[in-house]
Protein backbone atom coordinates (compact mmCIF):
# COMPACT_ATOMS: atom_id res chain seq x y z
CA UNK A 1 0.00 0.00 0.00
CA UNK A 2 2.86 2.54 0.77
CA UNK A 3 6.07 2.10 -1.55
CA UNK A 4 8.41 4.28 0.40
CA UNK A 5 8.62 7.45 2.86
CA UNK A 6 10.21 10.28 1.84
CA UNK A 7 10.96 13.73 3.93
CA UNK A 8 12.33 15.36 6.82
CA UNK A 9 14.27 12.51 9.67
CA UNK A 10 12.34 14.06 12.57
CA UNK A 11 13.50 12.10 15.70
CA UNK A 12 15.44 8.72 15.72
CA UNK A 13 15.56 5.55 18.03
CA UNK A 14 16.92 2.53 17.74
CA UNK A 15 13.83 1.12 16.38
CA UNK A 16 11.58 3.51 15.27
CA UNK A 17 12.22 6.39 12.89
CA UNK A 18 9.63 9.45 12.65
CA UNK A 19 9.97 11.42 9.29
CA UNK A 20 8.02 14.49 8.18
CA UNK A 21 6.05 14.08 4.99
CA UNK A 22 4.70 17.73 4.39
CA UNK A 23 3.79 17.86 7.53
CA UNK A 24 2.59 14.35 8.23
CA UNK A 25 4.49 12.34 10.72
CA UNK A 26 4.52 8.86 9.91
CA UNK A 27 6.49 6.76 12.61
CA UNK A 28 7.97 3.56 11.10
CA UNK A 29 9.55 0.75 13.17
CA UNK A 30 12.96 -0.01 11.70
CA UNK A 31 16.00 -2.55 12.12
CA UNK A 32 19.47 -1.85 13.51
CA UNK A 33 20.37 -2.15 9.96
CA UNK A 34 18.45 0.46 9.09
CA UNK A 35 19.09 2.85 12.08
CA UNK A 36 22.93 2.84 10.89
CA UNK A 37 22.25 3.62 7.61
CA UNK A 38 20.42 7.11 8.81
CA UNK A 39 23.28 8.56 10.60
CA UNK A 40 22.22 12.20 10.91
CA UNK A 41 20.64 13.12 7.16
CA UNK A 42 17.84 15.49 7.38
CA UNK A 43 16.06 14.12 4.09
CA UNK A 44 15.84 10.10 3.98
CA UNK A 45 13.32 7.91 2.12
CA UNK A 46 12.71 4.79 3.64
CA UNK A 47 11.13 1.59 2.09
CA UNK A 48 8.31 0.55 3.68
CA UNK A 49 5.78 -1.99 4.52
CA UNK A 50 2.43 -2.20 6.27
CA UNK A 51 1.47 -5.26 8.69
CA UNK A 52 -2.64 -4.94 9.33
CA UNK A 53 -3.81 -6.87 12.32
CA UNK A 54 -7.25 -6.55 13.83
CA UNK A 55 -5.91 -4.28 16.82
CA UNK A 56 -3.36 -2.31 14.51
CA UNK A 57 -1.39 -0.86 11.49
CA UNK A 58 2.09 -1.04 12.28
CA UNK A 59 4.76 0.84 9.16
CA UNK A 60 8.18 -0.89 8.59
CA UNK A 61 11.03 0.94 7.20
CA UNK A 62 13.54 -0.05 5.24
CA UNK A 63 16.98 1.56 3.91
CA UNK A 64 17.01 -0.86 0.91
CA UNK A 65 14.79 -2.91 -1.38
CA UNK A 66 16.94 -5.82 -0.35
CA UNK A 67 16.33 -5.70 3.31
CA UNK A 68 12.44 -5.03 3.12
CA UNK A 69 12.51 -8.01 0.19
CA UNK A 70 14.22 -10.51 2.92
CA UNK A 71 11.85 -9.16 5.52
CA UNK A 72 8.81 -9.74 3.36
CA UNK A 73 10.21 -13.36 2.84
CA UNK A 74 10.90 -13.85 6.38
CA UNK A 75 6.89 -12.81 7.39
CA UNK A 76 5.87 -15.52 4.93
CA UNK A 77 7.31 -18.28 6.91
CA UNK A 78 5.13 -19.87 9.66
CA UNK A 79 5.89 -18.50 12.76
CA UNK A 80 7.78 -16.04 11.72
CA UNK A 81 5.95 -12.22 12.72
CA UNK A 82 7.19 -9.32 11.60
CA UNK A 83 8.85 -8.47 15.07
CA UNK A 84 10.81 -11.31 15.06
CA UNK A 85 12.10 -10.73 11.54
CA UNK A 86 12.82 -7.02 12.31
CA UNK A 87 15.05 -8.51 15.39
CA UNK A 88 16.69 -11.05 12.49
CA UNK A 89 17.65 -8.13 10.47
CA UNK A 90 18.90 -6.28 13.88
CA UNK A 91 21.16 -9.04 14.48
CA UNK A 92 22.77 -10.45 10.84
CA UNK A 93 22.67 -7.94 7.92
CA UNK A 94 21.00 -8.65 4.55
CA UNK A 95 23.64 -10.91 3.27
CA UNK A 96 24.15 -12.76 5.81
CA UNK A 97 20.64 -13.72 5.87
CA UNK A 98 20.80 -14.48 2.76
CA UNK A 99 24.13 -16.71 3.40
CA UNK A 100 22.84 -18.36 6.29
CA UNK A 101 19.95 -19.63 4.34
CA UNK A 102 21.57 -20.20 0.92
CA UNK A 103 24.26 -22.63 3.19
CA UNK A 104 22.21 -23.85 5.30
CA UNK A 105 23.30 -22.60 8.37
CA UNK A 106 21.11 -23.36 11.25
CA UNK A 107 23.53 -22.07 13.66
CA UNK A 108 24.06 -18.78 12.00
CA UNK A 109 20.01 -18.07 12.09
CA UNK A 110 20.04 -19.72 15.82
CA UNK A 111 22.15 -17.12 17.03
CA UNK A 112 19.51 -14.54 16.93
CA UNK A 113 17.62 -14.27 20.26
CA UNK A 114 14.26 -15.70 19.97
CA UNK A 115 14.86 -18.57 17.24
CA UNK A 116 15.45 -21.81 17.72
CA UNK A 117 16.85 -24.59 16.12
CA UNK A 118 12.92 -25.53 14.58
CA UNK A 119 12.43 -22.05 13.50
CA UNK A 120 15.83 -21.59 11.83
CA UNK A 121 15.18 -25.32 9.83
CA UNK A 122 11.56 -23.85 8.97
CA UNK A 123 13.39 -20.51 7.95
CA UNK A 124 15.80 -22.53 6.20
CA UNK A 125 13.67 -24.78 4.48
CA UNK A 126 10.54 -22.11 3.10
CA UNK A 127 13.07 -20.07 1.48
CA UNK A 128 15.97 -21.74 -0.05
CA UNK A 129 13.78 -22.55 -2.88
CA UNK A 130 12.35 -19.03 -3.36
CA UNK A 131 15.99 -17.51 -2.86
CA UNK A 132 17.68 -20.00 -5.07
CA UNK A 133 14.89 -20.09 -8.13
CA UNK A 134 11.89 -17.26 -7.72
CA UNK A 135 14.01 -14.31 -7.32
CA UNK A 136 17.95 -12.90 -8.64
CA UNK A 137 18.92 -12.50 -5.52
CA UNK A 138 22.17 -10.50 -7.35
CA UNK A 139 19.40 -7.87 -8.50
CA UNK A 140 17.80 -7.66 -4.62
CA UNK A 141 21.34 -6.12 -3.85
CA UNK A 142 21.12 -3.52 -5.86
CA UNK A 143 22.08 -0.68 -3.12
CA UNK A 144 24.73 -2.60 -1.37
CA UNK A 145 26.79 -4.60 -4.06
CA UNK A 146 25.82 -2.66 -7.46
CA UNK A 147 29.30 -0.74 -7.13
CA UNK A 148 31.35 -3.96 -6.62
CA UNK A 149 29.60 -5.77 -9.08
CA UNK A 150 29.59 -2.87 -11.62
CA UNK A 151 33.22 -2.38 -11.02
CA UNK A 152 33.45 -6.24 -11.42
CA UNK A 153 31.23 -5.98 -14.61
CA UNK A 154 33.17 -2.89 -15.85
CA UNK A 155 36.92 -4.88 -15.62
CA UNK A 156 35.70 -8.15 -17.44
CA UNK A 157 34.42 -6.11 -20.25
CA UNK A 158 37.97 -4.08 -20.37
CA UNK A 159 39.32 -7.56 -21.08
CA UNK A 160 37.03 -8.36 -23.67
CA UNK A 161 34.40 -11.12 -22.70
CA UNK A 162 30.70 -9.93 -23.72
CA UNK A 163 28.99 -7.98 -21.17
CA UNK A 164 25.88 -10.86 -21.19
CA UNK A 165 28.40 -13.23 -20.38
CA UNK A 166 30.27 -11.72 -17.48
CA UNK A 167 27.19 -10.53 -15.86
CA UNK A 168 25.83 -14.32 -15.92
CA UNK A 169 29.29 -15.03 -14.35
CA UNK A 170 29.08 -12.31 -11.57
CA UNK A 171 25.43 -14.01 -10.73
CA UNK A 172 26.28 -17.06 -10.22
CA UNK A 173 29.81 -15.98 -8.28
CA UNK A 174 27.58 -14.14 -5.87
CA UNK A 175 24.80 -17.24 -5.73
CA UNK A 176 27.06 -19.46 -4.93
CA UNK A 177 30.19 -17.64 -2.89
CA UNK A 178 27.85 -15.09 -1.14
CA UNK A 179 27.97 -11.17 -0.98
CA UNK A 180 31.21 -10.14 0.77
CA UNK A 181 33.30 -10.33 -1.80
CA UNK A 182 35.80 -7.82 -3.11
CA UNK A 183 35.83 -6.60 -6.91
CA UNK A 184 39.16 -8.58 -6.94
CA UNK A 185 37.45 -11.74 -5.98
CA UNK A 186 35.15 -10.98 -7.77
CA UNK A 187 36.84 -10.76 -10.91
CA UNK A 188 39.08 -13.98 -10.00
CA UNK A 189 35.92 -16.32 -9.65
CA UNK A 190 33.91 -15.05 -12.55
CA UNK A 191 37.33 -15.32 -14.68
CA UNK A 192 37.09 -19.35 -13.91
CA UNK A 193 33.62 -19.79 -15.23
CA UNK A 194 34.10 -17.75 -18.38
Amino acid sequence: MYEFFKGKLVEKTPATAVIDCNGVGYILNISLQTFSQLKDKEDILLYSHLVVKDDSHTLFGFSSIGERAIFRQLISVSGVGANTARVILSSMSTEEVYNAIIMNNVGALQSVKGIGAKTAQRIILDLKDKVNKGEDVAEIFTDSHNTSKEEALSALVMLGFARHAADKALQKVLKSQGFSLSVEDLVRLALKIL
